[in-house]
């Protein structure tokens, strides 16, 4: 872990101090030789370890102040996680804020962090768009989470019902998506229904799974305050006091969109996510989620959000994969209806 180079003579340099090796491996997301060399790429910087002192070494002394005020807001990150490691995405996302010298807007989305379950870290949206959806999710009623796979929309809205739910805004968790692919051969599938339909839903289990411990969510979904249900189910309940999430909505008919919409009870919110380029309706009917943003886009108190591949959280191949996918179809196919 510790470098024993000679600091060169003469040069400008910023020394910052350890308290053990410990909080040095926190600190650099537990990579400290990778990261630490990146840390000194980005800012054009030669870090020097010694012990427990890391010293910044440059001919320009305005690069070592902005690597030592980087070194301050990753210490001020793991502080207000309780002192646990730095998460490698919050490290990722500080270091990108600073190479394009947007460090000051990044406590934006640091005051829109997600508390889920206490033995689970916070969630902090990644991207503009993510912390638009986040803050358009906590102040309407309704939102449409627009997008290609990987960029949150889902994931951020679980995280706040979630929130949400153990804050004790709402009574109950309903999480449901339709299940396209098991049509009318769903009768054919051995098992019981419940069985049939799981495979469908197991993405919004995942999901829940990394904001609650396993007994927690098993014992809610068990008790029915989550519940994780095929979309036909929804059919002539008036959902009150609830946080309703509709994933795979680009796979919903005209009727099961309007269905699903009139739901809504008193003090419930419902956040409806889709990709627009994945439609599987059979027949080549049409979306009821395009139909949806065209008809409902006008209605100040309904919040529609969109995400690019450029929101892609997932991991870094996946944006480049969306967008060569993007291009091949593109240049073969008529574009899709446009949302915007």
């Amino acid at each position: 872990m510790n470098s024993r180079e000679d600091e060169p003579s003469g040069e400008p340099s910023g020394k910052y101090f350890f308290s053990t090796p410990m909080e040095m491996e926190a600190l650099f997301a537990g990579c400290f030789q990778q990261n630490l060399r990146r840390m000194g790429n980005c800012f054009g910087v030669k870090p020097v370890v010694r012990d427990l002192r890391l010293q910044l070494i440059s001919a320009e002394p305005a690069k070592v102040q902005r690597a030592l005020a980087f070194l301050k807001h990753l210490e001020q990150l793991r502080l207000e996680n309780a002192g646990r490691r730095v998460d490698q995405q919050d490290f990722d996302q500080l270091l990108s804020a600073f190479q394009n010298s947007t460090e000051n807007e990044l406590q934006n989305y640091f005051a829109q962090r997600i508390k889920v379950s206490p033995r689970k870290k916070e969630i902090v949206p990644r991207t503009a768009n993510q912390l638009a959806y986040v803050r358009a999710v906590r102040e309407h009623d309704v939102v449409f989470g627009i997008g290609p796979a990987g960029t949150g929309k889902t994931y951020l809205a679980m995280a706040l019902a979630v929130s949400e739910f153990l804050a004790g805004r709402f009574d109950r968790i309903i999480l449901t998506r339709p299940a396209v692919e098991a049509g009318e051969n769903l009768g054919f599938l051995p098992g019981k229904l419940e069985e049939k339909i799981n495979p469908y839903l197991r993405p919004l289990y995942d999901a829940l799974y990394d904001m609650l411990d396993f007994e927690e969510a098993t014992s809610f979904t068990e008790r029915g305050i989550i519940e994780v249900a095929p979309l036909a189910f929804m059919r002539g309940r008036t959902l009150n006091s609830a946080f309703i999430i509709l994933d795979e909505a680009q796979n919903t008919t005209n009727e099961q969109m309007l269905m699903f919409l009139t739901r809504l009870g008193f003090r419930s919110k419902c956040v409806v996510a889709g990709d627009p380029t994945q439609i599987d309706l059979p027949g080549r009917k049409n979306s009821g989620l395009l139909n949806a943003v065209k008809r409902l886009s006008g209605i100040g108190e309904i919040k529609i959000c969109r995400f690019t591949s450029r929101d892609v959280v997932r991991h870094a191949l996946v944006e480049k994969i969306i967008n060569a996918y993007h291009e091949e179809s593109s240049e073969k196919e008529p574009a899709h209806v446009s949302l915007g």
